[in-house]
């Protein structure tokens, strides 16, 4: 209850959104959020109208080109490739076993003999280590950015779930052994929430930020229903699984886990900094398998380039052929 009732409280004292309020016909506006989000509410700052004039085109051409259907979301390479991460997202996070843990850890307790009181006691504690790791990984996710959180996350939920296998396999609940069954309360609950907090946040995050706004609403929604449905499929198989075959069905998650970093690892381009404008490029124009590849944003989108381009030709700069600017650092 307390962050909804923090969320309504202070929701309103946030600027409405440039691109929302330039696609609503209400270009003044958003031009003046933009400058109070970027320049102390200058609006004659080059880089802000650098970034109003790349917003201007690219919501005008969105318009032309809004998608109608699912079907016009797979119609480009571009859109394809988005709808493939969005529901890899979504659909991993569900495969790291997230919620065979948090529907059915009390059963589990009950089977190496916890009290349901304690279960609840003990499922609180995984409340607050999930908090607690949302917070931290808030202030991370543009510092290091989304690649290393997505698969270094998986890669830690995979040892988490590899240290709580072991110890049901050699320790199983029959046994009276309280460390180990100590060990893997901390392991596959605690640990794995912690972990599960770095990649989980990554399925929500990513889908919302790599469309476009001609596009987001249906490409995030299918994305969204993809993992709904593995989450229902989860639910009624792991209780059936854990009572055929017990531990080793955590050999699947650890599978998933493993296997998502590698995904990840391979077809997630990095997106921390990058406007929404630039993604269409980042998505049209870099190249599929992203380790040793290379992009750099078209001088059409990058708000930097044509920021400087302004403020050097407003300083009485000349321009030769295409135009001379100072090196500017890429976004």
């Amino acid at each position: 209850m307390v962050p909804a009732i923090g969320l309504v409280a202070f929701i309103y004292t946030f600027p409405e959104s440039p691109r929302w309020l330039i696609d609503h016909g209400r270009p003044e506006e958003g031009l003046r959020n933009l400058a109070r989000l970027h320049s102390n509410g200058d609006i004659n700052d080059a880089y802000v109208r650098a970034e109003f004039e790349i917003m201007q085109a690219q919501i005008s051409e969105e318009h032309e080109h809004a998608a109608k259907s699912y079907r016009e979301l797979f119609r480009n390479r571009s859109n394809t490739r988005r709808i493939i991460l969005a529901c890899a997202c979504q659909v991993s996070t569900q495969m790291t076993g997230v919620s065979a843990i948090q529907y059915f850890s009390p059963a589990i307790f009950a089977q190496i003999g916890i009290s349901a009181g304690n279960t609840l006691l003990y499922q609180g504690i995984n409340s607050i280590i999930g908090e607690l790791a949302q917070f931290i990984f808030f202030f991370l996710i543009d510092r290091v950015g989304r690649r290393p959180l997505q698969i270094g996350g998986n890669l830690a939920c995979a040892v988490a779930f590899i240290i709580g296998a072991a110890l049901l396999a050699e320790y199983p609940p029959s046994t009276t052994n309280n460390a180990a069954h100590w060990a893997f309360i901390a392991a596959s609950t605690w640990l794995f929430n912690f972990c599960f907090c770095a990649s989980g946040t990554m399925s929500w995050i990513i889908p919302a930020e790599i469309f476009n706004t001609a596009t987001r609403t249906k490409g995030v929604s299918l994305a969204t229903m993809l993992s709904f449905a593995f989450n229902t499929m989860i639910g009624q198989v792991t209780p059936i699984a854990l009572a055929a075959i017990g531990w080793k069905f955590y050999i699947l998650f650890i599978v998933c886990d493993v296997g998502n970093a590698v995904f990840f690892y391979l077809f997630l381009p990095e997106t921390k900094g990058l406007t929404l404008e630039v993604m269409d490029d980042l998505f049209s124009n870099s190249a599929w398998i992203v380790p040793g590849s290379t992009w750099q944003p078209s001088v059409e989108v990058d708000v930097n380039y044509l920021a400087a381009k302004t403020s050097f030709l407003e300083e009485g700069g000349v321009e030769k052929g295409t135009v001379q600017l100072v090196e500017v650092e890429k976004v």
